[in-house]
């Protein structure tokens, strides 16, 4: 048995985790706990739930308004991993310096990123946006579709990036991506990289984001374009979507070819 003096040391050490560590303990209240007892409560999946919000609180054909929706539910309701608010306008400003006409999306989840890149787009661009996950997928429809977008601006693909990818050129007619948005699983990042690299499709000047290299990470991925030597990169760092305290980066990488 501890005796109360031992035990006694320990509450400072055990304080100074739980300071340090707060925003991972509300992270994960808010991530797993709060999901696992509305799935309970509701039978409805979270992104689903995230969609009933947004249809009730959105305007229907304007992307401000169903991303100001989203912004809300996720901060004050529900926790989301979307790119959110302050990352986004990063985002923004990338999509209009660089005006892309052919974008790759992987990882759609809910369609919050699709809305907000595809609001910034140009005229007759189009975006290829991949969901692996069918009721992930099917949520993105609809909430892509309720922002007013349609078949030739957003074409949803629902099959995983290991799959899609290397069909981009022969089953979707594509020859160049001028822009790729990595938003899916970080253990993806790397090995789907490799495979554009290798598809031919990305041409010099092709820009690619890649959302949370720092939280979760994708360190292979960061070792990877640091030792290539294939791209002019960068790390807008930040803190994670509607968390505080947790820090977090998009990298930016413009595509340089082979030298």
């Amino acid at each position: 048995m501890v005796s109360p003096a031992i035990a006694l040391a320990f509450i400072p050490l055990l304080l100074t985790v739980l300071i340090r560590c707060r925003f991972y303990f509300v992270l994960f209240y808010r991530a797993i706990l709060v999901r696992i007892w509305r799935d309970c409560m509701t039978g409805l999946s979270r992104e689903e739930r995230a969609y009933q919000y947004v249809l009730t609180h959105a305007t229907p054909g304007d992307p401000d308004s169903i991303l100001e929706a989203f912004d809300v539910w996720c901060s004050k309701v529900e926790f989301i991993s979307n790119i959110g608010p302050k990352k986004g306008k990063i985002l923004d400003r990338l999509i209009m310096q660089q005006s892309p006409l052919t974008v790759l999306e992987l990882g759609a989840h809910c369609g919050y990123s699709t809305v907000r890149i595809a609001r910034s787009l140009p005229l007759g661009a189009r975006i290829y946006s991949l969901e692996m996950d069918q009721g992930n997928a099917a949520v993105a429809e609809k909430i892509i579709r309720l922002a007013g977008f349609d078949d030739d601006t957003v074409e949803l693909i629902v099959n995983p990036s290991d799959e899609v990818i290397p069909q981009l050129r022969s089953e979707y007619g594509l020859e160049r991506l001028d822009f790729v948005f990595m938003d899916h699983w970080k253990k993806c990042y790397l090995p789907d990289l490799q495979m554009l690299e290798g598809s031919g499709l990305l041409g010099k000047g092709s820009m690619i984001v890649a959302d949370n290299v720092l939280f979760p990470g994708a360190p292979k991925f960061l070792r990877h374009i640091r030792k290539s030597g294939l791209y002019e990169w960068k790390v807008h760092r930040a803190t994670l979507e509607y968390s505080k305290g947790i820090r977090d980066g998009m990298a930016e990488l413009v595509y340089q070819g082979i030298k």
